[in-house]
C-alpha cells in the first residue's frame, strides 16, 4: 500500500496521557470520539484483523461455530436472570417507536442461552461451543487507559455447553492451552499469566490472562516457583499459590486481556435451558464462558512494545511486514522495488510522500513495522537497498535480489 493512498495521517503532539492511546493516536491507528470510543483507522484495522485472525485459528481448532448475536438485547432476557438492575455498566434505552425497554450487550450470556435452547435437546446435541467477535458497550464511569478500559470495544466471547461439570472441566482445561497459544502467538508469550480469580457463585475460581506491564491496573501475585499468579483479591484470602503451595509470591502490576469462566447452570436455569440424557431423563445443561478483548491486546502491545521514538509491533500482528521509505529523486526506481516485494509476497508500506528524509524516517519508527527499507542515491549507486529492523540498531545493505530469497 502506498502512504499517500491509505488514509495515514501523523501526528506530531496529542493530548493523551496513557501511553497506548497517544503512540495509537500519533501513528494514526486510532482517532477518539469521545471518552472510551475510538475509530480504527486504516492502520489499526490492519493489527485487528491480524489479531481477529490469531483468535479465529485457535477457536475453530477448539471446535468452536462462529457466531454472530445482535447487540441490541431485550429487557425481559435480563429481567430472566436478574441483571437489569444489577449490572451498573448495563447501557438501556427506550425504543422511540415500540416503547419497548432494551440494552445495548455488554456481555451476551442473556442472548446465546435462549439461543441454545432452540438447539439443544438431548446429550446427542452436546457438547457445543459457540463463539462470536462483537462489540460491546459498557457504561464505564471513568474510562481510562486509552484501548484498556473503553465504553465501547471488540471482544471475542465464546460459550460453551455440557452434559456434565466433567465435560466443561475437560473444555476449561482446551480453552486455557488455546488462550496461551493466542497470547503467544500476539507476541505477550511469556509475560501474560494465568491468574487465580474468584469464580463468584459459579465456582472456587475463574481464571484471568493477565499481561506483566508497569502501567499496568492491575496487581497480581506472579509464583516464582510455577510461573501462575492470583490476583489482588485472592491473595486476601491466601498466601500461597494454588498451583504448587509456594509462598514465594511477587507483586506485580498488569494488564487483563482475557478471562475464563465455570458458569455452571447459572444461565441455563432462567431460560430452562435442558437436554435429555441417555436414560430420557431431563437436566440442566452445564455452562461455560471464554472471553478476550482484542482491543486491550493491541492496547497492551503498543503499552509495552514501544521506545523513544515510537511503537514496536511483534511480526504477527504488525500492520505491514515492511516499511518501505524512499528519499531524494527516486520514485521511479522505488516502484519498481515495491512492484518484487510484494510480487514476492511481502506486505509493503511504501511511504512516496515529498516529505523530508527526517519525516519519512521519523515516521517509520513512529509507526513500528518490523522492517524498515530505505531506496536513496547512494543505495541505488551500490546496487543495494537499506534494510534495518525497527527492533535492532543494525543497519544492512543487501542486494534487492539476495533480499528477496530470504525467507
Amino acid at each position: 500500500m502506498k502512504f499517500t493512498e491509505g488514509g495515514i495521517k501523523t501526528l506530531r503532539t496529542v493530548n493523551e496521557p496513557s501511553k497506548n492511546a497517544a503512540l495509537l493516536l500519533k501513528g494514526g491507528f486510532i482517532d477518539q470520539l469521545s471518552a472510551g470510543v475510538y475509530t480504527y483507522l486504516p492502520l489499526g484495522i490492519r493489527v485487528i484483523h491480524k489479531i481477529e485472525d490469531i483468535i479465529r485459528d485457535e477457536m475453530n481448532r477448539a471446535g468452536g461455530q462462529e457466531i454472530l448475536m445482535p447487540v441490541l438485547q431485550p429487557k425481559e432476557n435480563w429481567l430472566r436472570t436478574g441483571r437489569w438492575d444489577t449490572l451498573d455498566v448495563l447501557y438501556k434505552f427506550k425504543s422511540f417507536y415500540s416503547k419497548t425497554e432494551l440494552a445495548l450487550g455488554p456481555t451476551h450470556e442473556e442472548v446465546v442461552a435462549p439461543l441454545a435452547k432452540k438447539y439443544i435437546n438431548s446429550y446427542k446435541d452436546l457438547p457445543l461451543y459457540l463463539y462470536q467477535i462483537q462489540t460491546k458497550f459498557r457504561d464505564e464511569k471513568r474510562p481510562k487507559s486509552g484501548l484498556l478500559r473503553g465504553r465501547e470495544f471488540l471482544m471475542k466471547d465464546l460459550y460453551s455447553f455440557h452434559t456434565s461439570e466433567e465435560d466443561l472441566d475437560r473444555y476449561y482445561e482446551v480453552m486455557a492451552s488455546s488462550y496461551h497459544n493466542i497470547f503467544e502467538h500476539c507476541g505477550l508469550g511469556g509475560i501474560t499469566y494465568y491468574t487465580f480469580a474468584s469464580g463468584g457463585s459459579f465456582s472456587k475460581y475463574s481464571h484471568e490472562f493477565q499481561t506483566e506491564c508497569a502501567t499496568g491496573e492491575d496487581t497480581i501475585y506472579l509464583c516464582e516457583k510455577c510461573k501462575v499468579a492470583i490476583n489482588k483479591e485472592i491473595i486476601k484470602e491466601q498466601k500461597e499459590c494454588p498451583e504448587c503451595g509456594s509462598k514465594k509470591l511477587k507483586e506485580i502490576k498488569a494488564i487483563e486481556v482475557g478471562n475464563i469462566f465455570k458458569l455452571g447452570t447459572k444461565y441455563s436455569k432462567p431460560f430452562e435451558l435442558t437436554f435429555v440424557d441417555e436414560n430420557d431423563k431431563p437436566k440442566e445443561v452445564v455452562m461455560g464462558c471464554y472471553g478476550i478483548g482484542l482491543g486491550r491486546i493491541m492496547g497492551a502491545v503498543a503499552e509495552i512494545f514501544n521506545d523513544e521514538k515510537g511503537l514496536v509491533w511483534p511480526k504477527s500482528i504488525a500492520p505491514f511486514d515492511i516499511h518501505m521509505v524512499n528519499i531524494g529523486e527516486t520514485s521511479k526506481e522505488a516502484a519498481e522495488v515495491y512492484e518484487k516485494l510484494v510480487s514476492a509476497g511481502h506486505d509493503v508500506l511504501w511511504d512516496d510522500r515529498a516529505e523530508s528524509t527526517g519525516i519519512k524516517l521519523g515516521d517509520a519508527d513512529l509507526l513500528g513495522i518490523p522492517l524498515r527499507i530505505v531506496v536513496s542515491p547512494k543505495t541505488l549507486a551500490e546496487g543495494k537497498i537499506e534494510i534495518k529492523e525497527r527492533a535492532k540498531d543494525k543497519v544492512e545493505l543487501v542486494k534487492l535480489s539476495e533480499f528477496l530469497k530470504r525467507k
